[in-house]
Formats: structure tokens, sequence, C-alpha cells
């Protein structure tokens, strides 16, 4: 599919069929992830694969409560999804890369609260981007889901080490054609106009 194509297709997908995904196209969609920019070099950013109803659902079960699984009208579509992808970042790597001689910045700080813009949530948000257009060139549907709740106990089920950071989950699959379109979409966006600013920001 042509870039701009995918841009313009691309859209949240929140109800998902059963089906399985081919693991090759999975592995292909992460794989693209890898290739997003990394600031200094880093390589800060990781992907944790969950691909088996067993897997998916102790996803669910850290992250969300039962009155979320029996109240929200998303619920059931999402957790059908047969894939999770988690997007995980290490700011200790981007502190400790940017304490190497080559990157040495006083203006950025020797500890992850110093920074004024941390890099690492940046370079998980491209690749997180890099995975949904993937997903739309792959024919599938995907949806960015927040980290809101249970990160630890998430972390310790999954043997996730304690210098990573959940930035979010990308449910992935087949959309079911029973989507609910979010209640923001009826919210209009600013023009372009207001948004683009030449020169200064009020040109």
């Amino acid at each position: 599919m042509e870039l701009h194509e995918a841009i313009n297709h691309r859209s949240m997908v929140r109800s998902f069929a059963a089906e399985p995904v081919d693991p090759a196209v999975i592995d292909a969609i992460v794989r693209s992830a890898l290739r997003a920019p990394s600031a200094g070099n880093t390589g800060g950013t990781a992907w944790l694969v969950l691909d088996s109803p067993r897997q998916t659902a102790a996803y669910w079960q850290a992250t969300t409560d039962h009155d979320w699984r029996t109240r929200s009208r998303r619920s059931e579509g999402l957790r059908r999804a047969p894939v999770v992808l988690l997007a995980y970042a290490s700011a200790q790597a981007y502190v400790d890369r940017y304490g190497e001689p080559d990157k040495d910045d006083p203006q950025l700080g020797a500890t992850e609260a110093a920074w004024p813009v941390p890099y690492w949530v940046g370079d998980a948000a491209f690749g997180v981007m890099t995975v949904l257009l993937a997903a739309v060139d792959a024919g599938l549907g995907a949806c960015i889901v927040g980290n809101f709740r249970g990160e630890d106990a998430l972390a310790q089920a999954l043997g996730v080490p304690d210098d990573w950071r959940l930035f979010c989950a990308v449910a992935l699959g087949h959309p079911d054609g029973s989507d609910h379109p979010s209640s923001s979409l009826a919210r209009p966006l600013p023009t372009p106009e207001e948004r683009i600013h030449r020169g200064s920001w009020g040109a």
C-alpha cells in the first residue's frame, strides 16, 4: 500500500474477530517498529508479543478490572483481538547513552526526572505509529490501549525487567465489522489552518 493511502486509511479498530494472524505477518509488523527513529541510536524500546488466547488473557486480566470487563461496550470486541503488542521503553537506557562521551550534554539530565523532553517516550511513540501503519498495510485492524492500571502486575506476570516501563499496548487482528466508533469522532477538530503555522505562530 502506498504510504499516504495507509495514513488516510488508518483508524482505531476496537472490535476484532478471533481469527488468528499469520505469525510471519506479526513478526514483520513488529520488526518494522524497530526501524522507527531511535535517539542516539540507543535502541531503548522493546516489544513484547502476546499472540495466544492464554497470553492475551493475562494482559487483560492484569490491566482491567471486573467492572470494566462487564460494563464497557468495547470490552468484548477488544478482548477478542488475537494479538496484543506491548510497547516498552527504558528511560535508563537513554540516560546511560546520553552520558557517553559522544553524547554527553548538560541540557539532558543525569537522571530520568531531569530530562526536559523524555526521548524514550518519543521513540516509543514513533514505534507505535509505525506498527499502526504496518497493520493497515497488512490489511489488519489495530487499536492503542492506554496504560492506566495493572502495569506492575503485568510486568511481574510476564517477567519484564524493572527498568522497562509500558508505554501502551496495541491490540491487533482482523476487524469483525461491528466496531463501536469513538464518541470523540463527533468532536470537531481545529482546521489545518489553525494547526499549521508558518514563520511564526500568528502568521
